[in-house]
């Protein structure tokens, strides 16, 4: 979820940038954000993973006429390049329309109904699968692709042309039928409404498209298993929405106990901040009482000193005491006692 929400914000300047130069003030989107946030993102993510250096992947992307498939697939080129920094090629099966004058042969030669893009048999097939092989081949070579102008129904000058001078990440095709399966030759035998019946009595229109079915079947060989692969991963992302309601509920609880344990962690450093100014003010104090007990080491050892010398005095005085003492008594003994000289 934190890496949609990152990815969102890198991405929704450009994605809404885009989307408002599609819109017309009758036609305006909805849900912009949401369509991104909830759709698209989760989509890229998938896709990126999907991605390999080595080959590119390919991603089908089909609707109707005017269901926004190239507004949905320029928005998953925008993300996937602007975030996921891959390189990301669009193309629409539209731009594989032969030429105005290769369809103008094919009414001549096939049928009049040839005649208007869109019908089977009016895209160039050969062409569409030339570009399939050659941009997952190992040695990739510089592709030139058409695009094609509705406005003058023919395809743009070559110079407009599509240039791929590196191997795409990432190829989006898209188109109104991308994904759609082959029918069985038989079930073409028959005319599939009014319009066939009464403008291809000849059943030319039916053998074109029997030719183009085969062709479709190549197609197809390509593109086995997307719908059923895209399908599942649709209700993957139906799962992952779940998960994600309930990952919400169980990071708001996370949120108040990380606040909570925030608050406990500032207290802890406010002790250890406490803790660290007494421990140094105590190493002074320690080291107070070590010099003062120096100080008094020395006091007592030149009181030690002194007591001693006091006590070598005293012992020198009481010496001297005692021969005085013998003094006296020799003096006492010169002089009798009762004697006068006088």
């Amino acid at each position: 979820m934190q890496q949609f929400s990152l990815c969102f914000g890198r991405v929704k300047k450009d994605c809404l940038k885009f989307i408002k130069s599609q819109e017309t003030k009758a036609d305006k989107f909805k849900n912009k954000e949401r369509m991104i946030k909830s759709f698209l993102i989760p989509l890229c993510f998938w896709i990126s993973k999907k991605a390999d250096k080595k080959k590119p992947y390919f991603v089908g992307l089909a609707g109707g006429q005017g269901t926004g498939k190239t507004t949905i697939s320029s928005l998953i080129r925008i993300i996937l390049t602007k975030y996921f920094k891959l390189n990301v090629f669009r193309i629409s099966i539209d731009d594989f329309y032969k030429t105005r004058k290769e369809r103008i042969n094919l009414s001549k030669r096939v049928h009049p109904m040839l005649l208007t893009r869109g019908v089977p048999g009016t895209h160039d097939i050969n062409m569409m699968l030339n570009f399939f092989k050659k941009s997952k081949s190992k040695k990739f070579n510089r592709l030139k692709l058409p695009t094609f102008n509705k406005a003058i129904d023919d395809r743009y000058n070559k110079k407009k042309w599509y240039d791929l001078k590196k191997r795409p990440d990432v190829i989006i095709f898209e188109g109104w039928c991308v994904g759609a399966k082959s029918e069985k030759n038989n079930t073409l035998k028959k005319t599939i409404n009014s319009l066939e019946k009464a403008k291809d009595q000849k059943k030319l229109v039916g053998s074109a498209i029997r030719q183009i079915n085969k062709e479709v079947r190549k197609l197809w060989a390509h593109r086995k298993g997307y719908l059923d692969n895209f399908k599942k991963q649709e209700n993957k992302l139906n799962s992952n929405e779940k998960s994600i309601k309930n990952l919400k509920s169980q990071v708001t609880g996370v949120d108040d106990k990380l606040g909570s344990l925030n608050e406990k962690i500032q207290l802890a450093e406010d002790l250890q901040l406490k803790i660290t100014l007494l421990t140094n003010e105590l190493n002074k104090q320690k080291k107070v009482i070590e010099e003062n007990e120096q100080a008094l080491g020395a006091i007592d050892q030149y009181r030690i000193q002194n007591n001693q010398k006091i006590t070598e005095v005293l012992n020198r005085l009481n010496n001297l005491s005692r021969e005085l003492e013998d003094i006296e008594s020799d003096l006492n003994a010169l002089n009798p006692s009762g004697g006068n000289n006088e």
